[in-house]
């Protein structure tokens, strides 16, 4: 049947009840897709600005200044913001933080989320420490996918880098979720050029028995992370010495929107993967927000603009007024980040204040 397209301004002010619709695909929300006709489907939220590490890329030294807890969203904003945007089209929600595991409702918020009509996918990103304990719930309250941090293999470079103890908490953490059923276990590793790129090969040797997937993620800069062009190891970089070791690495099918490019070492069980952010952005195919633990919304990770939805909620503004200044926020979206040079100039929060 030939492609019917019903074209919809992008001006949320003119968006009535229509909605951008196409035969194949389900009608999609005019306030979630943006200028360049992209679809946010994937909500990122940030549970809280606390964390139990103090990882070298994500804060500073002396740690961070953080929200007083009365502006931070509550569980019931919380779970406000996540029905409106999954009602307008979002079908995957990741929780993040600081440390998304710590927040003492986190159980509770998954158990809401898993209610919602639309809603596919509930994600946490994680850094491991809490993970064995509260897997078994976490389970049983509906945690569909889990990537775990990890930047090192050796314990003291572990301790170096997160500043902290708790290497064999995070390697349990690994191997319960593995234990469970999690397939793949993702796990994210920041690559930084005279600390933990001489691991790279490590890390790719520890997919031949377990079905992880390790993302090798390219060092980017955030306020207070002392970001250095030469610390940061490229995706070409790295792919030429892992192709020295296992010239055979095959590359594999992914979707439009994964920001991995995925990889696999014949025979092996995992897989690996590389986000780009730095050498080759993806953001032609972006489909995520992000909602901050304060409640401020970023419709790109390395853009410094926000707008605030708690300051809305807590106004008693009706969901459409929501909606609108939402919509407005998407419509301003870039249709790419600066790039690294310029990103490493211009002020942005701290990761740990943004949630990954």
């Amino acid at each position: 049947s030939p492609l019917l397209t019903v074209k919809v301004p992008l001006s949320c002010c003119l968006y009535s009840q229509e909605r951008l619709r196409d035969d194949r695909i389900l009608p999609f929300s005019a306030f979630l897709t943006d200028s360049f006709g992209r679809r946010h489907s994937y909500l990122r939220i940030s549970l809280t600005e606390k964390c139990n590490l103090r990882c070298q890329y994500c804060m500073p030294e002396e740690g961070v200044k953080l929200t007083p807890r009365s502006q931070l969203l509550s569980t019931s904003e919380v779970l406000t913001l996540a029905r409106l945007f999954v009602q307008e089209g979002v079908e995957k929600i990741r929780l993040t933080g600081g440390e998304p595991l710590i927040r003492p409702d986190v159980l509770d918020i998954i158990s809401e989320l898993r209610k919602l009509e639309g809603l596919k996918t509930i994600a946490v990103t994680t850094n491991g420490m809490n993970l064995a304990r509260l897997l078994p719930k976490l389970k049983e309250t509906g945690l569909d996918l889990i990537n775990i941090s990890l930047d090192s293999l050796v314990p003291a470079k572990f301790e170096f880098i997160v500043r902290r103890k708790g290497f064999h908490k995070v390697m349990e953490g690994i191997d319960k979720a593995i234990e469970m059923g999690y397939n793949p276990v993702k796990v994210n590793c920041v690559i930084m050029r005279g600390l933990n790129e001489d691991e790279l090969l490590d890390f790719v040797a520890l997919t031949e028995k377990k079905p992880l997937e390790v993302r090798f993620i390219e060092y980017m800069p955030f306020d207070g992370n002392k970001w250095n062009f030469k610390k940061m190891v490229s995706y070409q970089e790295m792919l030429d010495r892992i192709r020295q070791q296992w010239p055979n690495l095959e590359k594999l099918q992914t979707g439009q929107t994964d920001t991995a490019k995925t990889f696999q070492v014949p025979g092996f069980k995992g897989q690996v993967g590389f986000i780009t952010s730095m050498s080759e952005h993806f953001c032609g195919s972006c489909n995520r927000l992000r909602i901050t633990a304060d409640g401020n919304l970023k419709v790109c990770l390395f853009g410094n603009s926000e707008v605030s939805l708690r300051d809305v909620l807590r106004s008693g503004a009706p969901d459409e007024e929501l909606l609108q200044i939402i919509g407005a926020a998407v419509g301003r979206k870039k249709k790419q980040h600066a790039g690294m040079f310029s990103i490493s100039q211009m002020k942005n929060r701290p990761m740990i204040l943004i949630g990954g």
